[in-house]
């Protein structure tokens, strides 16, 4: 199983940013698809889900300013991010998962500032 996080980068506060996470080894329609986040000194909390349905799940600090979403004729998952602030800097991490089953990417940085 390989999940393969890309579209991190430097951008300044308002801005917008689109992370990508390309799946591979894993049959991707049936996994439940996620971002988390980790910033310095803090521990990894949950971003976004998306069901194999298509339910998406939200943390209260994102809602309405990010958009994740799935292709999966492409293996991808995405996570649209608007109205960024500096307290979203962090490494963002994709995660699958199907039952008790669930692989981890190797995180994308993104950092908000001016």
């Amino acid at each position: 199983v390989q999940l393969q996080a890309s579209g991190g980068g430097l951008v300044q506060p308002g801005g917008s940013l689109r992370l990508s996470c390309a799946a591979s080894g894993i049959t991707f329609v049936n996994n439940e698809m996620g971002w988390y986040r980790q910033a310095p000194g803090k521990e990894r909390e949950l971003v976004a889900t998306i069901t194999s349905g298509g339910t998406k799940n939200y943390a209260d600090s994102v809602k309405g300013r990010f958009t994740i979403s799935r292709d999966n004729g492409k293996r991808t998952v995405y996570l649209q991010m608007n109205s960024l602030k500096p307290e979203d800097t962090a490494v963002y991490y994709c995660k699958r998962r199907y039952g008790r089953a669930e692989s981890w990417g190797q995180g994308t940085l993104v950092t908000v500032s001016s």
